[in-house]
């Protein structure tokens, strides 16, 4: 019942700061804790891939991509940003760390995929209203050309 308090002392609060920025909804305050989900979409703006040994797709190739961030739901410009970089340790399996940028703070992912098409990650950690978060990623790809997905966090304090 403590939880149901809480829920109602924040709703005016949040419904002051607005829905345009709101991601997520502060658990405790004073703590800084989050709690998820946070729904939101992605377009890949850059995408490099750098060939490092044998030609074509080989251990040590890197990924580079940046994405801008966006809720549709709440306003047509984007939200923020994301960084991602991805190791290749074979033919198809990568190693990936990324941070995405968002209105409140920053989430730190990281783990290995085989396809980008859908994939889950670690949240490993976070800044600002995301202090100490953790949980998963999971991205679903919607388009191609330029890429597109949902990006999907699943957050614990």
């Amino acid at each position: 019942m403590i939880e149901g308090k809480r829920t109602r002392k924040l709703l005016p609060v949040l419904m002051g700061v607005g829905a345009g920025l709101l991601l997520a909804v502060p658990a405790g305050q004073s703590s800084g804790d989050a709690v998820g989900p946070i729904r939101i979409t992605s377009r890949e703006v850059s995408y490099e891939r750098v060939d490092i040994g044998k030609p074509g797709t080989s251990p040590g190739d890197l990924e580079i991509i940046r994405q801008t961030l966006f809720n549709r739901r709440v306003t047509s410009k984007p939200i923020g940003h994301a960084d991602l970089v991805c190791t290749f340790v074979d033919k198809q399996a990568r190693s990936c760390r990324g941070t995405y940028f968002l209105p409140r703070g920053r989430l730190v992912v990281g783990g290995s995929l085989l396809y980008r098409q859908f994939y889950e990650l670690a949240v490993l950690g976070g800044t600002g209203v995301y202090n100490n978060a953790h949980g998963t990623l999971t991205v679903t790809r919607t388009a191609t050309g330029p890429t597109r997905e949902i990006v999907l966090f699943r957050l614990v304090g």
